[in-house]
C-alpha cells in the first residue's frame, strides 16, 4: 500500500505502485476542511443521485436466484414468511440485515425493492471518500485523487451492480474500508498517548469487524477472512504491533464471525428445509481431480481476464503492480522501516485475487453458460482497489516503469485470453449468452447478443494504450486519462442499463405479475410447482410478498390444497383448466395463465 518511485531511479520493467507523498515541489495551498467537506458531500450525493437514476425502473429481481434470495432472507430476519429454495445456493444473512428499513418501511415488494436500491446507493457512494483515501495513500495528489475517485466510483463493477439487491453493491465498499484500516493499523507508528492507543485499536477491530461482516455477506468473505488473519499473524510475528493489539484485533474478528456464523445457520430452516445445492462438495471434487483442477485454473483465468478488460487495462495493471511489490522488497521501501508491512499488503491483495477466482471457480457448478467461462462479479469486489493501484501507477510512474507495467499488463491480458480459448474452446459460441455477464465487455464489442473473446481483448488494450499516452502529459495529462476513463466507464453502465437491465425488468413483469388478477395480499400461502422454471417461481414467491412460499413436485406429489394460491406447470396443447394432474378438486378455479419465453405456468385459487 505504500511504495514510491524515485524520480529519477533506473527503473525495471515493471512499475512500482506508488504510494509516497507527492513531490512537495509545486504543492498547491490545500484547501480549508469546509471546502473539503462542501465537496465531498456534493460529490457523495452526486454518487447517489446517479445510482437512483440508474436503478429508478428497477421494480422486480432479474438476477436471480441471488436477489430473490436476499429479499427473503431479509424477510425472514423480520420474522415474514419462509420462502422454500432448497436445492439452491445459500444466502446469507449480513447484507439482508443492511435491508431491514426497506422492510419495515415498505407495504409491499415494490416499495421494499426501491427501498433496497436506495441503501445501495447511500453505501455504493460511499466508494468516493474510500477511493479518494486509497488514491491519497498510493502518492496521488489531493486534487487528482478526488477526480480519480470519482472515476472508481463509476466504474460498472461498483455502478451497475448497485442497481440490483447483491451483495456486489456493497461488497466493494467493505473491502476498500477494510483495506484501509488495516493498512492504518500496520503503518501507525506506536502510540505515545492515549488518544492514539485508542484510535490504533479502533483501526484494528474495524478492519477484523468489517472482514467479519463480509463473511456474513458472502463466501467471498472467507477469502477475506483467510486473508486478515495472515496479516494478523504476520504483526504479531515481526513485532509490527504489540501483543494486546493484536488480541484485540483477534478477538473482534472471532466474535463478528461467530456471530455471522450464527445468523447466517438461523436461516436455513426458513430457506433450505430441504438442503442447499452443497458448492462445498463441488469445491472438493474440482480440487482433488485432474479434471478439476483443469475447471479450476482455467475459470479462475477467466475472470482475471474479465478483470482486466473491463477496466481498459488498468486494473491489470494494479495487479502487476502489487504483484512486483509483492515478489521485490525494494518496490516496498516508500517509507522508511515499513517495507515488510508493504510488501504483507500486497501479498495479502494477491492473496485476495487469488483465492476469489479460483475458489469460486472451483464452488461453480456447470450451467452451460459462457458466463461460467468468463465472468466479472466475483472480483468486482477487488477491481477497485486495483483500479486505483493502476490509476497511480499511470500518473506517477517514470516512464520506463510505466510502459513497463503496461507492457507487462497487456501480456497477462493476452495470456489469460489464451487460455480461456484453449479450455472453452467452440464453447463460447456454443453454450448460452446471458448478457447479464457481460454488461462491460457487450459495450467493448458493440454487442449485446453474443460474446467475442478477441474484440473485447483488442478493445481492453487499446483503451490500456490510450490511458498510457494520455498520462504522459504531466500537466494536461490527469484530466484527459481521468475523461477518457470516466466516459468508458459510464458508457459501460448506462448501456447495460438500457439494453440489459430495463429489458429484463419488462421481461419479467409480463411473464409473472399476478397483481391484475388475484389480490395477493389475501394469500397466506403460495405453493410453486418443481415444474415451472425457477426463475419464473421465485418471481411468484417475490409478487406474493405476504405469503409463505413452499415447492412440490406435481409428477408425484398432488397439489397441495391447504396453499391458497397454486402455481402449475402448464402443459403444451391444453387448456389452462387442464394443468391441474387428474383433474382440479371442487373450488379451485384458474385465476391467471401464462405462456412465456421461460416456460408456461397457470396459477389456481379457491
Amino acid at each position: 500500500m505504500s511504495t514510491r518511485i524515485p524520480a529519477g531511479a533506473d527503473s525495471p520493467a515493471v512499475a512500482r505502485p506508488p504510494v509516497a507523498p507527492a513531490e512537495p515541489r509545486t504543492a498547491p495551498a490545500r484547501p480549508g476542511r469546509r471546502r473539503w467537506a462542501l465537496l465531498f458531500g456534493l460529490g457523495w450525493l452526486a454518487q447517489v443521485a446517479v445510482r437512483l437514476w440508474l436503478g429508478s425502473e428497477q421494480t422486480v429481481p432479474v438476477a436471480t436466484p441471488d436477489e430473490s434470495g436476499y429479499l427473503f432472507a431479509a424477510r425472514v430476519l423480520t420474522g415474514g414468511p419462509d420462502a422454500d429454495m432448497s436445492a439452491g445456493t445459500v444466502y446469507r444473512g449480513g447484507y439482508p440485515l443492511l435491508l431491514l428499513p426497506a422492510l419495515l418501511s415498505g407495504d409491499g415488494p415494490v416499495a421494499v425493492y426501491r427501498g433496497a436500491l436506495v441503501i445501495n446507493a447511500l453505501v455504493s457512494a460511499l466508494m468516493l471518500p474510500l477511493g479518494y483515501l486509497l488514491l491519497r495513500r498510493l502518492g496521488v495528489r489531493a486534487r487528482w485523487s478526488y477526480v480519480f475517485a470519482h472515476v472508481t466510483a463509476v466504474l460498472p463493477c461498483v455502478l451497475f451492480y448497485s442497481e440490483f439487491v447483491l451483495t456486489d453493491a456493497i461488497l466493494p465498499v467493505v473491502l476498500a474500508g477494510w483495506l484501509l484500516l488495516v493498512h492504518t493499523w500496520l503503518n501507525a507508528p506506536p502510540p505515545e498517548d492515549w488518544g492514539s492507543s485508542v484510535r490504533l485499536h479502533l483501526a484494528g477491530a474495524g478492519a477484523s469487524l468489517l472482514v467479519a461482516y463480509a463473511f456474513a455477506c458472502h463466501s467471498r468473505g472467507a477469502i477475506l477472512l483467510v486473508a486478515h488473519a495472515g496479516l494478523l499473524a504476520a504483526a504479531l510475528v515481526c513485532r509490527w504491533r504489540r501483543w494486546h493489539g493484536v488480541s484485540l484485533a483477534v478477538l473482534a474478528a472471532a466474535a463478528g464471525t461467530a456471530a455471522a456464523t450464527l445468523l447466517n445457520r438461523s436461516l436455513l430452516p426458513h430457506m433450505y428445509p430441504h438442503g442447499d445445492n452443497d458448492l462445498g462438495a463441488n469445491m472438493v471434487r474440482r480440487l482433488t481431480t485432474e479434471d478439476g483442477w483443469a475447471w479450476t485454473t482455467s475459470l479462475g483465468t477467466g475472470q482475471v481476464w474479465y478483470q482486466a478488460v473491463a477496466t481498459g487495462g488498468v486494473a491489470a495493471v494494479g495487479l502487476v503492480a502489487v504483484a512486483f511489490a509483492a515478489v521485490r522488497p525494494s518496490a516496498a521501501s516508500a517509507v522508511p522501516g515499513t517495507p515488510g508491512r508493504t510488501r504483507a499488503l500486497a501479498l495479502a491483495v494477491i492473496a485476495v485475487v487469488a483465492g476469489i477466482a479460483f475458489a469460486t471457480s472451483a464452488a461453480l457448478p456447470v450451467e452451460y453458460r459462457i458466463g461460467n467461462y468468463v465472468y466479472g462479479r466475483y472480483l468486482a469486489c477487488i477491481t477497485p482497489v486495483l483500479f486505483a493501484v493502476g490509476v497511480a501507477v499511470l500518473l506517477r510512474a517514470p516512464q520506463r516503469a510505466l510502459l513497463g507495467a503496461a507492457a507487462a499488463a497487456a501480456a497477462l491480458t493476452l495470456a489469460a485470453a489464451s487460455v480461456v480459448q484453449w479450455y472453452a474452446g467452440d464453447l463460447l459460441s456454443l453454450y448460452t449468452y446471458t448478457a447479464y455477464d457481460f454488461p462491460e465487455t457487450a459495450f467493448l464489442t458493440w454487442d449485446w447478443a453474443e460474446f467475442h473473446l478477441w474484440r473485447a481483448t483488442l478493445a481492453g488494450l487499446v483503451i490500456l494504450f490510450a490511458a498510457v499516452v494520455a498520462a504522459r502529459p504531466r500537466r494536461h495529462g490527469p484530466p484527459v486519462l481521468a475523461a477518457v476513463l470516466a466516459a468508458v466507464g459510464i458508457g459501460m453502465s448506462v448501456t447495460a442499463t438500457d439494453r440489459i437491465a430495463r429489458p429484463l425488468v419488462r421481461d419479467a413483469i409480463a411473464q409473472t405479475d399476478l397483481r391484475r388478477s388475484v389480490d395477493l395480499r389475501d394469500q397466506r400461502s403460495i405453493a410453486v410447482d418443481w415444474n415451472v422454471p425457477w426463475t419464473t417461481r421465485l418471481s411468484h414467491y417475490y409478487w406474493a410478498w405476504w405469503s409463505e412460499g413452499s415447492v412440490f413436485d406435481s409428477r408425484w406429489t398432488p397439489p397441495p390444497q391447504h396453499a391458497d394460491l397454486v402455481v402449475l406447470a402448464w402443459p403444451k396443447n391444453v387448456p389452462a383448466s387442464a394443468s391441474w394432474p387428474h383433474g382440479a378438486p371442487p373450488g379451485w378455479h384458474v385465476v391467471d395463465s401464462r405462456r412465456t419465453a421461460t416456460g408456461d405456468w397457470a396459477a389456481w385459487s379457491r
